[in-house]
């Protein structure tokens, strides 16, 4: 197939490409920069320039492929909800450009959106449309999209990660640097589900290969790592203490990300490796935090 895929050189895009090249594969690769359009040639893409507010480009970009995969996200947390919203029309774009063709669109969710219940692990088949995070634009975005006749499935992500990068933890590394200390919230024992970025990115190439209208995968290899795990990690890596802090604190101390440091955010992932017979194999979080050069 020929893949376009936004985000071509991000975290998740620079591991996706080589795993779509590898698979015989074309990918038409996504990127804001002419640095990142010489990194794509270089590694056998077909570059397309493009920003996220482009969404004419977006589209053009779309209708020269036989797939879409859509990674691209900005993950500047300040402004969280308006990003979700602009995710929203970037989805809506690429699904214009695929009407009246059964051409794949596999989208990128938050596996926070298969939740069943507080203390209950996330699964595929449940979606929650009422869900308060901001992140469900995308998923209703695809709902509407698979309504109208597009072959649309989504990808939910738990905290990817590897040795450099970890989803929602490397700005908590960034704030436990700056603030000389590692915290975690309460008694720590909310949970965060992993994925390794290696078997992340194979699943997502599995994903688009089976082309399903309307499947949702877990991209889940850690079902759920409690926050105060996470923090001493942290604290061992920076040789900083680690602190509980209250609720009320964690605002202060944690900024834009307060919002989802005290959150449950376990998943299972039972239902996508039956399917797609895809088991992870990578390192688990705790052996990647504990792995990295601080």
């Amino acid at each position: 197939m020929r893949v376009f895929l936004t985000g071509a050189t991000g975290f998740i895009g620079s591991a996706l490409v080589p795993e779509l090249l590898d698979a015989g594969h074309e990918v038409i690769g996504m990127t804001r920069s002419q640095a990142g359009a010489e990194k794509l040639i270089a590694s056998g893409v077909e570059p397309h320039l493009a920003t996220l507010e482009d969404l004419e480009s977006i589209e053009r970009g779309a209708r020269n492929a036989d797939a879409v995969i859509h990674t691209a996200f900005d993950h500047n947390f300040e402004r969280f909800a308006e990003n979700c919203e602009k995710d929203r029309r970037v989805i809506e774009a690429l699904g214009s450009a695929l009407t009246g063709s059964d051409r794949p669109l596999l989208i990128t969710s938050s596996i926070a959106m298969g939740a069943r219940g507080k203390g209950e692990l996330a699964v595929e088949d449940v979606f929650d449309t009422d869900h308060p995070n901001p992140r469900i634009a995308s998923e209703r975005a695809g709902n509407r999209l698979l309504d109208g006749g597009i072959n649309v499935s989504v990808l939910r992500l738990p905290q990817v990660h590897n040795t450099f990068k970890q989803g929602l933890i490397s700005p908590l590394l960034d704030i436990a640097r700056a603030k000389g200390v590692s915290a975690y919230v309460g008694d720590g024992t909310n949970r965060w589900s992993a994925g390794h970025l290696g078997d992340v990115a194979r699943l997502y190439r599995l994903a688009i290969e089976k082309a399903e209208p309307g499947a949702r995968y877990h991209a889940v290899g850690d079902e759920g790592v409690e926050m105060r795990l996470i923090a001493e990690a942290l604290g061992r890596g920076l040789n900083a203490p680690v602190v509980s802090i209250s609720a009320d604190e964690a605002s202060e101390h944690f900024g834009a990300m307060a919002r989802f440091v005290g959150l449950d955010m376990r998943a299972s992932s039972a239902k996508t490796q039956a399917k797609l017979d895809w088991h992870p194999t990578g390192p688990t979080l705790i052996s990647d935090l504990d792995a990295m050069v601080y």
